[in-house]
């Protein structure tokens, strides 16, 4: 519900404007850099033919990666591990680079080198290639579907992760709630129990994710959870230590709960008593001290996040882990104070008060202003450029988090509404209601009847009280006290909804929380996905949907007829293998001289880019590491040459990426 401003619908449109034209601005002139680290290089390249056994197997990174000894595996075309098993560190200043050596005289044949890293930014990253000694040969090796951090060990994780955003929110913006909106709220059972859970849910993800951090980072298998050698090894990574600082940090936060809903509320709750101005003041100063330890507490369980994943590595991490937790903060304190208004109020009258509302309005309009200006900030950063919003998942993901905090502002316009029409439930029939005797419940015979009695004494105008006499029958007491708990239930939804202003601000308060949920899904996602500026550095894996053309020429000259076979493999954007066959009439290879290709995208005016392929076998040609910048429709052009002057250029425009 950000803001109390009389013209919200106006500021909003201009803050929006304002927005947009920053957003534009800064990706426009963003510049290409990495975040998720991505394989840039290797040797053997992907696809390459040597002609004998390489002694080793090195991999080039985008930024600084985790690796073991059994990051990197070579295996054989029958499945069988040829390298020595012992990770060489070949990093020097800004080269990023690791290899592992390979056993001695290998035989011919195609070779799979398959390898799993961590990146910077805590996520794991994974890949496969083949390279041939000789001439390619048929392989056995079945590599596993499955990438690194999938599975059912990466759903627990994921579901960790989402429970640990989902628990910070609810502790440090319901305790922010309580502090700056409505301190009489330290004293109810349900605000407490919030915060409480918040707690809780956030200390049994944090250990959840330390425990599953083995598995996920490395076999995947649910029972390495017990592995008490990789838990050590992620303690000394610089994810564990983050987990295990947050669980320190929670232990401070437990405390600071404790007071919160301990003397704290007492104080507040507290009937007058003598020397009140001074308890007044002590209380103030309590609060002053419980916010300023409150928000150092909340900004270094926060801080946990942005020193571990994406704000840590990439471009500028100095600005970026402060505006992260900025943003952490922001989040929290709008969308936890949401749920606490909820349950707030969901409460018997007289419930609360309207300055408190009014007071959690203008919280959320600045955590709103927050949140617009590090958002910006993080997808300049993240993104890079206006064509990585739609070609990415990372884009696309966070076109769908703007739009729900755009519809989450929305229904928070129409909550404001109803709080500028909130009064305190003072009407003649709230008075009346709240003015009622407790009456006792009349003895029935039939325990069935208790409900409907309930419901009928309520709808009375003036419930009349007939004493009676409590049976010393156990199970007659407890009918009575069931039916005692009906008649107050009914009466207090009744009491709470004489007020429609309140009844209306409750439902779109709930539609608000509706929306975060969601909203928060979408956040726990993002963290996982590759950003979108890597989004062009993807890695190179096992090709499954190459592109494949055929296209028949003809150079005029003497057995200058054919059909050229061209193959793109794995046939999207980023680094390609490319095989061309050419083929006579009846099937048979054809040589020529010399082949040539080209990539244009005319609709990017890029173009035409040269490819001179190396001849591999008779009427077989390749080449590796074919850059396509862009998914488009591409026009490939293949020139044939069967002689000195017999020449033709054939064309084909295929979809790419």
């Amino acid at each position: 519900m950000p803001t109390t401003a009389p013209r919200f619908g106006a500021a909003l449109a201009r803050l929006l404007l304002v927005t947009a034209a920053l957003l534009g601005t800064l990706l426009a002139g963003a510049t290409p850099a990495s975040a998720h680290a991505a394989l840039t290089g290797s040797n053997p390249k992907d696809g390459a033919v040597v002609a004998g056994a390489p002694q080793d197997v090195t991999l080039t990174f985008s930024e600084q990666v985790a690796m073991g000894d059994d990051s990197i595996r070579v295996m054989d075309p029958s499945a069988k591990r040829v390298d020595t098993g012992e990770l060489r560190d070949l990093c020097s200043g800004s080269l990023i680079k690791y290899g592992v050596a390979l056993h001695s005289g290998l035989p011919n044949g195609t070779y799979t080198v398959a390898w799993q890293a961590v990146s910077a930014d805590s996520h794991p990253i994974s890949g496969a290639f083949t390279f041939s000694i000789g001439a390619p040969s048929q392989t056995t090796v079945d590599l596993p579907e499955q990438k690194a951090g999938g599975g059912l060990v990466g759903g627990l994780y994921d579901i960790a992760r989402y429970a640990a955003y989902a628990g910070f929110i609810l502790l440090a913006g319901g305790a922010a709630f309580v502090l700056a909106c409505w301190q009489r709220g330290a004293g109810v059972r349900a605000l407490q129990r919030l915060v409480v859970q918040g707690w809780v849910t956030l200390t049994a993800a944090t250990l959840a994710m330390l425990l599953l951090r083995n598995p996920y980072t490395g076999s995947g298998e649910l029972a390495d959870v017990f592995d008490l050698t990789g838990l050590k090894a992620v303690l000394d990574t610089k994810t564990g230590a983050a987990l295990v600082s947050r669980l320190l940090l929670l232990g401070a936060a437990a405390l600071f709960v404790a007071v919160l809903f301990g003397a704290f509320a007492k104080r507040e709750t507290a009937p007058d008593e003598p020397g009140g101005e001074e308890a007044a003041n002590e209380n103030k100063d309590l609060a002053f001290g419980l916010a300023i330890g409150g928000t150092v507490v909340a900004a270094g369980i926060a801080a946990t996040w942005a020193l571990s994943e994406h704000a840590s590595t990439g471009i500028q991490p100095a600005i970026a882990m402060p505006v992260d937790v900025l943003h952490l903060l922001a989040v929290a304190a709008w969308l936890g104070g949401l749920a606490a208004l909820l349950v707030a109020l969901h409460q018997a009258p007289p419930g609360i008060e309207r300055d408190a509302v009014q007071r959690f309005s203008r919280v959320a309009f600045g955590s709103v202003l927050v949140l617009a200006a590090t958002g910006l900030y993080q997808s300049w950063r993240q993104v890079g450029s206006w064509s990585a919003l739609t070609d990415t998942s990372y884009g696309q993901l966070l076109l769908v988090k703007v739009a729900l905090v755009a519809l989450l502002v929305g229904v928070a316009w129409i909550s404001r509404r109803w709080t500028a029409r909130l009064t305190v439930p003072t009407a003649p029939a709230a008075q009346a209601a709240a003015e009622e005797p407790a009456e006792e419940p009349v003895e029935e015979p039939a325990e069935e009847r208790a409900d409907e009695q309930a419901e009928e004494q309520a709808e009375e105008p003036a419930p009349v009280t007939v004493p009676v006499t409590v049976p010393d029958d156990p199970e007659r007491a407890a009918q009575l006290a069931r039916q005692q708990a009906a008649l107050t239930t009914t009466r207090e939804k009744r009491i709470r909804n004489a007020d429609a202003e309140r009844t209306g601000l409750r439902r779109s308060v709930l539609a608000e929380a509706a929306v975060a949920v969601v909203l928060l899904a979408v956040t726990s996602v993002l963290t996982s996905t590759e950003p979108g500026r890597a989004g062009g550095q993807a890695t190179t894996a096992v090709p499954d949907r190459p592109v494949k053309i055929s296209i028949p020429f003809d150079t005029g000259g003497a057995d200058g007829k054919g059909t050229a076979r061209l193959e793109l493999d794995p046939g999207r954007t980023g680094g390609n293998d490319m095989h061309l066959w050419l083929d006579r009439p009846n099937g048979k290879p054809l040589d020529v001289p010399e082949v040539k290709v080209a990539f244009t995208l005319e609709s990017k005016r890029i173009g035409p880019l040269p490819v001179t392929p190396d001849r591999l076998a008779t009427g077989h040609w390749t080449a590796s590491g074919v850059q396509i910048p862009l998914p488009g429709d591409w026009k490939i052009e293949v020139t044939v040459r069967s002689s000195d002057i017999d020449q033709v250029t054939v064309k084909k425009n295929v979809k790419i990426g």
